[in-house]
């Protein structure tokens, strides 16, 4: 065996004990956790949204500096915004013993853990998914491993620690949330197939290994949220809340705009409303240099992610006024990389002739990347609404508002709060919607004989 060889195998057995003394912890814990009461658990799930909420401004610093991309406001905003509306939603819900009574059915739900559970984070939000996937376990009373992206690896250690100290005024079961401290891809590969359920938020590449893990998981989906803006509209809120939505956290949240499709007749008049919401409308002349900047080589340009408008316009060549937030690029067609996703403040622009037609680039650009995921509209045609719905294989279609900050739920839609987005089998994904504690418990149903239930007769049923 070869000096290089046995350290490999050095390196591998160094990990495997490291994540089984973490997985005994987590097993003890969980016993504890199987224990309590709604009313304890929901004191723990309250402290881990309020821990992120009151450091919100120390940690979203701190990420900043951690990752080098985002925007610090923006990371505060959505601290604080999460941990708010995600507590709210979660605080009123059953999750422990019995759960729903249906008297007409004769079913009972005795809702129970999972088990452990493994949560891979991304480096795009590497406090407020931890936060939440910590929140939904703890509301089945599952403990929790997290894996942060290596990027993200110091807010990770931190954010937990927020959590961990809170936990513990409350005489919480120790180690009930962990977290890998040693960035290894072998290691999270190692914890996705030792948990008993895994969540993936992050890449592709990613998601995918946790489907094939063997263990039951939870992944999600590319963004590239188109925005179709109908005829007629208010065109100036329409363009201040896409503007608004692509420029949050520099453009790196999956839920974030990532094209604007407009009526050919206005085009140009509300060109001049993301004008003035602070985007910068990008000459047919300056295009080809943005485009070679944002995709050298026809693949996203990592080096640029994250960062503020004018950095990326200066790397293009192009001069742009300081306070800038957001470029807006016209493609040239359907087969134009702009309407890739783009984890980075530019949107992309095109001209539609009917409704029909909107749909079918939005649809087409959806092909190239993010399909499964969502959709924003900005009508007050309801038909034109619902017919987008019904064209486009997408698992959310937000309305009149900013989906950078509503498609992962809001208090101002029906959506559940979270980080993690499922985009169904059209991303690739188990689940269909937005990920939240009930899927992070198993039920138990009680079914009793419904004595008396009058049994259809054949003609009945088949007449």
């Amino acid at each position: 065996m070869s000096n290089s060889t046995k350290e490999m195998s050095a390196e591998m057995q160094r990990l495997r004990e490291y994540l089984d003394d973490l997985l005994e912890k987590a097993k003890r814990a969980g016993k504890e956790l199987e224990k309590y009461s709604q009313e304890q658990v929901d004191a723990l799930v309250k402290a881990i949204g309020k821990a992120i909420f009151d450091n919100a401004v120390e940690l979203a610093e701190f990420a900043v500096k951690d990752t080098g991309m985002g925007v610090v406001e923006d990371k505060i905003a959505k601290n604080r915004g999460k941990a708010n509306m995600i507590w709210w939603s979660l605080r009123d819900k059953k999750s422990v013993g019995i759960i729903d009574r249906d008297e007409a059915t004769g079913i009972i739900k005795v809702a129970k853990p999972v088990g452990i559970v493994g949560a891979i984070t991304p480096v795009t939000n590497p406090s407020v998914t931890p936060m939440s996937n910590s929140m939904f376990a703890i509301k089945g009373r599952n403990p929790i491993i997290i894996a942060p992206h290596p990027r993200a690896l110091a807010t990770g250690v931190k954010t937990v620690k927020c959590i961990n100290d809170e936990l513990k005024k409350l005489g919480a079961p120790e180690n009930c949330i962990q977290i890998l401290e040693i960035p290894s891809l072998e290691l999270t590969q190692m914890l996705a197939s030792d948990v008993d359920v895994v969540i993936a938020t992050g890449g592709a590449a990613m998601v995918k290994a946790v489907y094939s893990s063997g263990k039951p998981a939870l992944g999600v989906g590319s963004g590239n949220i188109q925005a179709l803006i109908d005829i007629g509209v208010d065109y100036e809120a329409a363009a201040s809340k896409i503007a608004t939505g692509r420029g949050f956290d520099n453009g790196i949240i999956c839920t974030g705009e990532q094209s604007v499709i407009a009526p050919r007749k206005d085009f140009d008049k509300i060109m001049q409303c993301f004008s003035r919401s602070g985007a910068y409308v990008v000459p047919d002349s300056q295009r080809d240099a943005l485009r070679d900047t944002l995709f050298p080589g026809g693949e996203m340009n990592r080096s640029i992610v994250g960062q503020d408008a004018p950095i990326i316009a200066e790397a293009a060549g192009i001069t742009v006024p300081k306070d800038t937030r957001v470029l807006v690029v016209e493609a040239v067609d359907s087969a134009d990389v702009l309407g890739a996703e783009k984890i980075f403040p530019v949107l992309s622009s095109y001209r539609y002739d009917t409704w029909q037609e909107a749909i079918e680039i939005a649809r087409n650009n959806l092909e190239k990347a993010g399909k499964g995921h969502s959709i924003c509209i900005h009508s007050d045609n309801n038909s034109h609404i619902e017919e987008a719905a019904l064209k486009t294989e997408v698992s959310r279609i937000v309305v009149n508002q900013v989906c950078a900050s509503s498609g992962g739920g809001s208090f101002y839609n029906g959506l559940n709060p979270t980080n993690t987005l499922g985009c169904g089998s059209w991303g690739n994904n188990s689940i269909s919607e937005n990920l939240t504690y009930y899927h992070l418990i198993n039920v138990s149903r009680i079914a009793y004989n419904m004595a008396g239930n009058k049994v259809p007769s054949e003609q009945e049923i088949w007449g």
